[in-house]
């Protein structure tokens, strides 16, 4: 199997030419794949081809031609460098503006994974004062010695998010991998306005 699959990818049209000939001269099928050492399947289908067609050398397309030329990916990615939190359909939309092409969200999701940048949570952090710092590095002093018995009597919470729809309304940005803490990639939230760093996290 592996060398009709070789010989298959090299078929030039000059074998395929006298593969043709044979044919035309009378020979099965079967006789002329044995002769060249090729599959059946494939001298069947160049037989039903010229009979068809009136050739036997092979077409070649080019595909789908791209919805973007390369200075537009280059475009779709600065955007979503410079405002992170851009969605897809944004940049489409901008995009479109810009070139007068219709642009989906889809190749733009597609160009900015070429570009290397995918859609990511954030990383969350609280924004602490100096007030915090001081108080959780007192905080963390005190506690520094405390044995196994004692750190078993502290309550550490956690709050996990789950959504019954598809969209979480989460903010997502675009980033590199590998990228996660870079400071650009981080959003500082205060949720509840604790200005004086007298709050702890474990519940003692």
């Amino acid at each position: 199997m592996e060398n009709n699959q070789y010989v298959r990818r090299h078929l030039d049209a000059f074998t395929r030419g006298r593969m043709i000939g044979k044919l035309e001269e009378g020979r099965s099928v079967t006789s002329v794949a044995a002769e060249f050492g090729i599959a059946h399947s494939i001298v069947s289908r160049l037989w039903r081809q010229f009979q068809t067609a009136g050739t036997a050398i092979r077409g070649f397309s080019s595909g789908r031609p791209r919805g973007t030329t390369p200075a537009d990916d280059r475009y779709i990615v600065l955007q979503a460098r410079r405002n992170r939190r851009k969605t897809a359909g944004e940049i489409a939309r901008h995009t479109t503006q810009a070139t007068g092409r219709p642009i989906s969200r889809f190749t733009v999701a597609r160009r900015l994974h070429g570009g290397g940048l995918f859609a990511r949570r954030p990383v969350q952090c609280v924004p602490l004062t100096p007030a915090h710092r001081r108080s959780r590095s007192l905080w963390c002093r005190e506690h520094r010695n405390w044995r196994d018995n004692e750190w078993g009597r502290v309550l550490f919470t956690d709050e996990s998010r789950f959504s019954f729809s598809s969209d979480s309304h989460r903010i997502l940005i675009w980033r590199e991998r590998g990228s996660r803490n870079h400071p650009s990639n981080i959003i500082e939230r205060d949720r509840y306005g604790d200005r004086y760093g007298d709050r702890k996290d474990p519940l003692l």
